[in-house]
């Protein structure tokens, strides 16, 4: 039994945690230029902050990476708290489009695009470094080949992802019968609460929250785990991956800390407003359509993008200005 779960669990886990960081590393040397320019310019408003937030945690798949380097940067001295507040807002959206591309179900897929994208990649490699006779042509075609490889490797990187779904996915027999998971079952059908702590704590020991996500939405799609739980875990999850923002930030200067306070105060006080709601929250995400993986993945997009949208009037406030002041002073 224990073979059966803990082997497919870990090695599932591996190769799901190996494509998240080769996706995010290829990214970040397509948008780490753009994204440090952008988030201190695109900053003046909490709202434009919030939109260039959101668009470079869904290029960068990880409103952890936009979070850490905000606290960086703010303890450099090149942001100030008030003109970060959209920038933690936006960065739990952007994110949200990794568990959505999960929830399709493509992971039959993931072998095929994973051996197009290493041959893509390949092909790059190869374009760069082939001769040339002029400079200007070599000069072309590294411009050309260098982006190419970072995309693929990308694209190499989801597919690992869903590699790693699959793998893990494949538990679900031997889970069922597990008497351990039954308890966990029956106990959290008589409080959410089980659910949420569990995606807490996986999510702080993993350091990431669409590992968890990822997981809870694999078990949800081969019916061992109710979708109302795997809701509860969802939740849970964002307040476990406000852990590496507190980490962050300690040590550092007095608005870096409030930065990772304000993440922890969105990211927990949103899942406990969410977790009476489980409910009408999973019918909403039936309604909007898929599959029980696919109801997480709309659960965990409508509770950001709610939450976010909800703060944001709330970050116009002058008091922040007057904080900020405050603590340089």
């Amino acid at each position: 039994m224990i073979r059966d779960l803990l082997f497919p669990v870990i090695y599932g886990l591996v190769i799901f945690l190996a494509g998240m960081k080769l996706m995010e590393a290829a990214l970040a040397r397509l948008a780490g230029p753009l994204l440090t320019r952008s988030l201190h310019k695109a900053t003046s408003t909490p709202l434009k902050g919030l939109i260039a937030s959101s668009l470079l945690s869904a290029l960068l798949q990880s409103s952890t990476a936009v979070t850490v380097l905000t606290i960086g940067m703010v303890n450099a001295g090149l942001l100030t708290y008030a003109r970060t507040l959209g920038i933690i807002l936006g960065s739990n959206i952007g994110t949200c489009l990794t568990t959505e591309l999960i929830g399709l179900q493509i992971s039959s897929m993931a072998a095929p695009l994973l051996v197009v994208s290493l041959c893509m990649w390949a092909a790059a490699v190869i374009l760069g470094e082939l001769p040339s006779q002029g400079s200007r042509i070599a000069d072309a075609r590294r411009r050309f080949s260098t982006p190419l490889q970072f995309f693929c490797l990308a694209v190499a990187g989801f597919a690992m992802v869903l590699w790693g779904i699959a793998v893990m996915q494949s538990i679900g027999p031997a889970l069922q019968s597990s008497d351990l998971f039954r308890w966990f079952l029956n106990h959290a059908a008589t409080s959410a609460l089980w659910g949420l702590a569990a995606g807490a704590c996986l999510t702080a020991m993993l350091h990431s929250s669409a590992a968890v996500i990822g997981m809870a939405m694999g078990l949800a799609s081969s019916g061992v785990m109710p979708p109302e739980l795997g809701i509860a875990v969802v939740l849970g999850a964002n307040i476990g991956t406000c852990v590496t923002a507190v980490i962050a930030a300690i040590g550092g200067s007095a608005s870096g800390k409030f930065v990772a306070g304000s993440h922890v105060v969105l990211n927990v006080g949103g899942a406990l407003l969410f977790l009476p709601f489980i409910q009408p929250l999973q019918s909403l995400s039936a309604w909007i359509g898929g599959g029980p993986a696919a109801q997480l993945a709309h659960a965990q997009t409508i509770f950001n993008v709610v939450c976010s949208l909800g703060v944001l009037p709330l970050c116009y406030l002058p008091v922040w200005t007057r904080l900020e002041k405050r603590l340089q002073a």
